[in-house]
């Protein structure tokens, strides 16, 4: 009984010792971290997936249908390098964000998009959105009069309207054509997936084997109800008010073989923006963020400085 009783005192006081030599090792050790936050809460049970890397001017990047933050991989390590800090937002339902129900579209984009600005308290940055987030991030800059930024980068954007309308003849999409994809997305994804990818490069060598692979594992983690909703958003969105709004300095790097987001698009969006600047990318489709990156990085940190 006294063995036992002197085993379990023995015991406790080294596990005593032990959780007081850690606590005082951690409490005297640099932080490795920068403290950021990976996961911010927009609203209640919604926390979204960020990606906050680097130091100096901030450039906040927004991801398009149906990819996340994940996307720019090869954007992060050239802004870094160059000494500037990049915040990727993954959009709700998309990525590693969570997936609530609820509404899919640019306003909630774009509220949310203040909410994590506002907790970051960047201000001067450049935002940057691609395909459905360069949409998303005009009409942020139109809603909020371009609260915590100073500039705009459009990447193959889908504005200032994705599907074609009487008084609006340009692109590919007809809004019967995303009823479409909605159906296939609810009855057979990856079909979906496997269209787009045929399409998403300007030619089958632009974009590697490995580079759509990686894209495909990327796209996976989206929510097919968010894909859908954020459909109905492409489909029926006009931007065209929001374009008039802008008065910021305004990069439109385009793909000429775009065949998602016709160059159409990038010329009427220049025409509408008047303080805009449209880089054309003659050997890219959609997928110009890789297709052409050195161009593409070049282009941005240009704008950027």
């Amino acid at each position: 009984m006294k063995t036992n009783l002197k085993t379990i005192v023995t015991t406790s006081f080294a596990i005593f010792l032990l959780a007081v030599s850690t606590a005082f090792s951690q409490s005297q050790r640099k932080p490795a971290s920068f403290g950021r936050e990976e996961y911010i809460e927009v609203e209640k049970n919604v926390k979204l997936h960020v990606t906050d890397l680097g130091e100096g001017k901030p450039v906040v990047l927004i991801h398009g249908w149906p990819l996340s933050d994940a996307m720019y991989e090869y954007q992060y390590a050239a802004l870094i390098e160059k000494g500037y800090r990049v915040i990727g937002i993954t959009l709700r339902g998309f990525g590693l964000s969570d997936k609530p129900a609820g509404a899919y579209n640019y306003d909630v984009y774009a509220d949310d998009i203040k909410v994590i600005l506002d907790k970051l308290k960047v201000e001067n940055a450049t935002i940057g959105g691609f395909s459905m987030g360069g949409a998303t991030v005009i009409h942020y800059v139109a809603k909020y009069n371009a609260a915590h930024v100073s500039k705009l980068a459009l990447f193959g954007a889908a504005a200032p309207l994705w599907t074609k309308r009487a008084d609006f003849n340009y692109g590919f999409w007809t809004k019967e054509d995303v009823n479409g994809l909605i159906a296939l997305n609810n009855t057979n994804r990856p079909q979906l997936f496997e269209n787009f990818g045929k399409i998403f490069p300007a030619n089958e060598t632009s974009v590697s084997a490995g580079q759509g692979a990686w894209l495909g594992t990327i796209q996976a983690q989206a929510s097919p109800y968010a894909m859908a909703e954020s459909m109905k958003a492409l489909r029926d969105t006009d931007l065209r008010e929001d374009l008039k709004k802008i008065k910021i300095p305004t990069l439109i790097l385009h793909g000429t073989q775009d065949k998602i987001c016709s160059y159409e698009l990038a010329e009427q969006m220049h025409k509408a923006i008047g303080n805009s600047t449209l880089v054309p990318f003659e050997k890219s489709g959609h997928a110009l963020f890789i297709e052409e990156l050195p161009k593409f990085n070049a282009e941005l940190i240009k704008f950027i400085k």
